[in-house]
């Protein structure tokens, strides 16, 4: 069954993007782009090592609208549009909220996001792990 409303949700890495691009060209539906700013004072955040500030708080949402401008723009190059959220939270549990709270019946998103390092890799490849044991839809995990 094709679905009706698709989920990309962006972090700014390579497989975020060709999950976005999966998804634009793949299924002919609503898609809804989300980035999800993590809470400086979340463990796994900057703020777990660095004091929480306002100044990185808003570094952090303008990098957000930086990724939904650029979704935005690859959409248009297909003739498409997307819809675009950004979200404050735990990434996995904010994509698993907001399926299920926004009627999104398919996840498509990339393996594991983030910048390449070492320590990247082992804080957030967790998510795409945890949506897929945690969401109410289909996950199409790019890799």
């Amino acid at each position: 069954m094709e679905p009706s409303h698709v989920l990309v949700p962006l972090d700014g890495s390579p497989l975020a993007d060709e999950a976005l691009q999966h998804a634009l060209t793949v299924y002919d539906c609503r898609v809804t782009v989300l980035n999800i700013v993590t809470p400086l004072d979340a463990g796994m955040s900057e703020g777990g090592i660095l004091e929480p500030d306002e100044s990185r708080q808003a570094e952090a949402r303008k990098r957000a609208e930086r990724l939904i401008e650029r979704a935005e723009s690859e959409a248009a190059a297909v003739d498409r549009s997307v819809d675009t959220a950004v979200e404050t939270g735990d990434p996995a549990e904010t994509i698993v909220e907001y399926t299920a709270s926004h009627d999104v019946d398919h996840i498509v998103m990339g393996g594991h996001g983030g910048e390449r390092s070492a320590v990247t890799r082992r804080l957030l490849g967790t998510v795409s792990t945890a949506v897929l044991a945690d969401a109410p839809v289909a996950v199409t995990v790019i890799r």
